[in-house]
């Protein structure tokens, strides 16, 4: 393998989504903005936000895959990503739109579950205290 180049893998809660070997290049977008990676870049970790990620390899040039958050390690040659969703596609103007629709629509829903979790833990709470002062 040609030590200038990068190991990709991309995984999601339950599944390897993708592994890719001979990386050139790879694009994604962080709550900093976005982030260039090469083969020779120093170690690091990026929390990543839902976005584009863009990897080029010679054999399948330029990928598109649309990820939620997650979190990118880089060790030496290898890149691992760890999202909650990923889809793959060629148009990125669909890919945009998935991410608009689907994974930030999510973190709506997720809000609204959590606000509806804290209601129903304040009830637990003041039952728990009237029963106990009662």
């Amino acid at each position: 393998m040609n030590s200038a180049l990068m190991d990709l893998k991309i995984l999601l809660p339950f599944k390897v989504f993708a592994d890719k070997k001979g990386v050139s290049r790879i694009i994604a977008e962080t709550r900093a903005g976005s982030l260039g990676l090469l083969p020779h870049r120093l170690d690091f970790v990026a929390a990543l936000e839902p976005g584009i990620l863009t990897y080029e390899t010679e054999a399948e040039g330029e990928i598109y895959v649309a990820v939620d958050e997650g979190v990118l390690v880089k060790t030496g040659p290898n890149v691992l990503v760890s999202v909650r969703n990923a889809i793959a596609g060629t148009d990125l103007s669909q890919l945009k739109e998935t991410v608009e629709n689907e994974f930030l629509a999510v973190d709506e829903t997720e809000q609204k579950v959590r606000s509806v979790m804290a209601k129903l833990e304040i009830g637990l709470i003041r039952r728990l205290a009237e029963f106990r002062s009662g």
